[in-house]
């Protein structure tokens, strides 16, 4: 088998203090590890240099999806705690109101949206269980799916001036990944620092974390020296933590996001194209994006649907060119994408070097700038 498919070939080993806790004191101080392909050059900067590496004229794509408290931490109707993770934003716009109580102690409006989601419980739960959250938000199990999904309705109660969704956003918790320790409790700043700036349209149950580091002060900056920024949207779903369980990575089945890019951005990116100026995806996200709503001929077209596509070696980049992007994790799929990019030897020396250099990864961490 050629190394590039083979699983083994996209391990390295992290030192476990290396793996980022906390973001930096501010977004632009993290480091940023430049890896030049043509000119087999890597340099190590911090991400407050990444405007020498930009034009006038350049664009950059940024995800504006936006991370929702997706953990429901509650009890069950016999007392025990059971979590609820919501694997996609509630569409509030689908739900039903009733004007009778969900539950004995509860009178008045209530609203009522069917979802999917993950249940943790000590027990299994039986359809027709009830989880309670607080005062204001249960959910009823309605049947079992495939892959441990379940379906529930959830029931909102609502009180004189509320809303669901700031029910939710009260309830719920910031979903990190599990490779970053709360001992159960949220730290005070995730809800803010594990949310990008361009984050507008709620579906993600993770950060497109490549934006987690554009500050203000530094997005005033590019748009002093006119570099473009234009927005696409792909809702990070829960199988971006799902291992690669095959020893060849073709077998591998990639997870479906929703994506949309409109018409505005779309002319953006090929008329920044047409101008011989270069298009820079931030993230693996809109890189997935550009690249899935690209024609044959390169030409980017308005897209809104649901993105399969499989990024590994072997695939002919149409769009991007250039990529700002975090670390990730061994034999991830992410970490294939950026192999198609780059070549899996270039960027694994990269990642070595970034190891020796005692660079922060994942969620948390540094950054890499790639130019191909």
């Amino acid at each position: 088998m050629n190394s590039d498919f083979n699983i083994e070939a996209y391990q390295y080993e992290l030192p476990p203090h290396q793996i980022a806790q906390f973001p930096t004191e501010k977004r632009e101080q993290s480091r940023l590890l430049v890896l030049d392909c043509p000119h087999e050059l890597l340099q190590d900067m911090k991400f407050s240099d990444i405007l020498d590496f930009f034009s006038p004229g350049d664009l950059l794509v940024v995800n504006d999806t936006k991370v929702f408290p997706a953990r429901l931490e509650g009890r069950k109707d016999t007392g025990g705690k059971a979590e609820l993770f919501l694997l996609e934003y509630p569409d509030f716009n689908k739900s039903d109101t009733v004007h009778k109580p969900a539950g004995p102690s509860h009178a008045g409006k209530v609203q009522c949206i069917t979802v999917t989601g993950l249940i943790k419980s000590s027990k299994k739960l039986k359809p027709g269980s009830r989880l309670f959250f607080n005062h204001d938000l249960e959910a009823e199990l309605l049947q079992f799916l495939v892959d441990g999904k379940v379906q529930v309705r959830l029931y909102f109660h609502l009180g004189s001036g509320q809303n669901p969704e700031d029910i939710l956003l009260s309830c719920g918790r910031i979903p990190l990944p599990p490779y970053i320790r709360r001992n159960d409790k949220d730290h005070p700043e995730d809800r803010k620092r594990y949310q990008t700036l361009f984050a507008q349209k709620p579906g993600a149950v993770a950060a497109p974390t490549a934006g987690l580091h554009f500050s203000k002060s530094l997005l005033r900056k590019l748009q002093e020296n006119n570099i473009r920024i234009a927005p696409i949207t792909l809702h990070v779903g829960y199988g971006t933590f799902s291992p690669v369980r095959v020893k060849d990575i073709r077998q591998h089945k990639i997870h479906e996001e929703y994506v949309e890019i409109r018409s505005e951005t779309a002319e953006l990116i090929n008329q920044t194209r047409e101008s011989g100026k270069r298009v820079w995806a931030v993230g693996t996200t809109t890189a997935r994006t550009l690249e899935f709503a690209a024609a044959e001929t390169g030409e980017i077209e308005a897209t809104q649907g649901w993105c399969g596509l499989y990024i590994y070696p072997g695939y002919r980049f149409k769009i991007v060119n250039g990529l700002i992007t975090n670390f990730h994790l061994p034999g991830s799929s992410l970490l294939f994408l950026v192999a198609a990019l780059t070549g899996r030897s270039r960027i694994l020396r990269a990642y070595n070097k970034a190891i020796r250099l005692g660079y922060r990864f994942y969620s948390y961490g540094d950054a890499m700038l790639i130019i191909c």
